[in-house]
């Protein structure tokens, strides 16, 4: 099983990193064997920025979007700014092509400095993952300044509960997943017979 996290965090320390961590461990819990990869957009970030302007990734960027797609699972995560997703972040799923998450089981999470922007998960996330045809699980999980100390639970009151029921979610629709069938490929048919096929009988 294939889980890869992608976090747009652009300080390090992160607390996007942080709950991204945290998520990923508590899915990993759930499942028997997990290969679970990290993306940090913030070391990718020049190499998004030339995608756009050159119309093709390099190679690294190139490896974290094989990455992303061939992934079971995702687990995205972002900073909130200005009551949205980052740039950064918004800008890697823009060079994925827009049918390359189709069906894939995603967990939305985010962090910001105030409680007030947690909708953001609802009016900014859970649509482009839509838009990208992703099955998102139904939580997702927000994480103010004020989760990250002072709880009732070894994270904090809430975030804990928050993530756990999260995780059970994305781990039970990576269970559940029928695995692509591979494309068989098509039979080549040589033009002359094809030519032959429309000639008129004798």
């Amino acid at each position: 099983m294939k889980l890869v996290v992608v976090t747009a965090g652009l300080t390090q320390p992160s607390s996007t990193r942080l709950l991204a961590d945290r998520l990923a461990e508590a899915v990993r819990r759930r499942l028997d064997e997990t290969d679970t990869r990290v993306i940090e957009l913030r070391e990718l970030a020049v190499d998004i920025a030339n995608s756009f302007v050159t119309g093709f990734p390099n190679a690294r960027l190139r490896e974290a979007i094989e990455a992303a797609t061939e992934a079971d699972g995702l687990i995205a995560v972002t900073p909130i700014f200005s009551g949205s997703y980052s740039g950064l972040f918004k800008s890697f799923f823009d060079v994925i092509d827009n049918t390359a998450l189709a069906g894939k089981p995603v967990l939305i999470a985010a962090t910001g400095g105030t409680a007030r922007h947690s909708l953001a998960l609802e009016h900014a996330l859970r649509p482009l993952f839509a838009y990208l045809r992703a099955v998102v699980a139904p939580t997702a999980v927000y994480a103010a300044s004020e989760d990250w100390g002072g709880g009732h639970d070894s994270f904090t009151d809430g975030l804990g509960e928050r993530i756990e029921r999260a995780a059970e979610e994305l781990a039970d629709l990576l269970l559940r997943r029928t695995p692509r069938a591979r494309a068989e490929p098509e039979e080549v048919v040589p033009f002359e017979q094809q030519l032959a096929a429309l000639r008129p009988p004798d």
